[in-house]
């Protein structure tokens, strides 16, 4: 049995506005709620106008308020954009106002450019902190130690869960060295995926949070009624892939009939190695693409994205993946 969850950015679809967005998720995330989803993630993204879910933390409680029972978080907090303290209340607040239903899963990357990243008032040209800074974050939501000065309010005794995120080799070696779960980036990042998932599990150091590894792997996928369908609303992921590449941000184009038309063929050679560990077409076409994945890779949890232009056909294509994988899971 594979558990499986969502990742959700909050795409800007074009012709929309970031209201609509925010709502989208909500819906999204009540629809995911009712599939059998296990978690709803969120991710920090900085300057994108694609991207609605930069307050990501804000964006959790809302979305933790409209729901009943799934567990929400983040995939993730950037946290070399933070100090560990505030996370820990940010987080510690999220878990007392919604127990048992919090996850804060940690990146390493900024989440953004250079000037935007100095616009966050992070000074990333001294020594890499991210181990400290996680260690740090993780013992603010212990049980208080006798003489320590500083705590999180709220946060104390918390305990919410951290994962490391990553979408190379180092955060597979931290995350195993720490005894925490890891997620790999592979639904924009598969080219480690093999080797990241390797490492973790062969070099993972049993912890007081985690016994043995756990494994989550994210894929793309785009369900239609047919492969054509499929293929039409994988379309506004690769043109957003391929402005990101040539420096045009935006919000998240429309599908279109023909990408070939649209993306010059090296350019689409590179988005679609980028977004290679994808499932689209069919119901039946989908279900096979992801059995390919997981016989591969063996996850023990897939995190299921997709951005689809219309919030409709969003849905449908992940109630479709949660149908799949469900029916697998007997």
């Amino acid at each position: 049995m594979i558990p499986f969850s969502v990742l959700d950015l909050s795409p800007v679809p074009e012709g929309h506005e970031i209201a609509e967005a925010l709502a989208n998720t909500v819906d999204l995330a009540q629809e995911a709620e009712a599939a059998g989803y296990g978690r709803y993630w969120m991710a920090e993204h900085h300057n994108m106008p694609g991207i609605a879910s930069a307050a990501t933390s804000v964006l959790i409680g809302h979305v933790a308020g409209k729901t009943r029972h799934i567990r929400v978080g983040a995939g993730g907090i950037m946290l070399p954009n933070h100090s560990p303290l505030v996370i820990a209340e940010q987080f510690g607040t999220l878990a007392t106002l919604y127990p048992d239903r919090i996850d804060l899963g940690l990146g390493r990357a900024p989440g953004t450019d250079q000037e935007t990243m100095q616009a966050l008032r992070r000074n990333m040209s001294g020594p890499d902190r991210f181990p400290q800074d996680v260690m740090e974050l993780v013992q603010y939501f212990q049980d208080e130690k006798e003489g320590q000065r500083v705590r999180a309010f709220p946060g104390v005794g918390t305990r919410v869960p951290v994962w490391i995120l990553g979408s190379s080799l180092y955060g597979a070696q931290l995350a195993a060295y720490l005894g925490l779960p890891y997620a790999f980036a592979s639904h924009f990042a598969p080219a480690d995926l093999e080797e990241a998932s390797q490492i973790y599990r062969a070099t993972f150091q049993p912890s007081y949070f985690l016994e043995k590894p756990y494994f989550m792997m994210a894929v793309n996928v785009f369900a239609g009624a047919d492969d054509a369908e499929g293929a039409y609303l994988r379309t506004s992921m690769q043109q957003a892939f391929a402005k990101m590449r040539t420096g045009k941000r935006g919000k998240l184009p429309a599908p279109v009939d023909r990408i070939e038309d649209h993306i010059e063929p090296a350019l689409l050679r590179m988005v679609n190695q980028q977004l290679a560990i994808s499932a689209y077409g069919s119901r039946d076409t989908v279900a096979a693409h992801l059995e390919v994945l997981i016989d591969r890779f063996q996850p023990d949890e897939l995190i299921v994205n997709g951005q689809i232009h219309d919030i409709g056909k969003r849905i449908a294509s992940f109630k479709i993946a949660a149908e799949i994988l469900s029916a697998r899971n007997g």
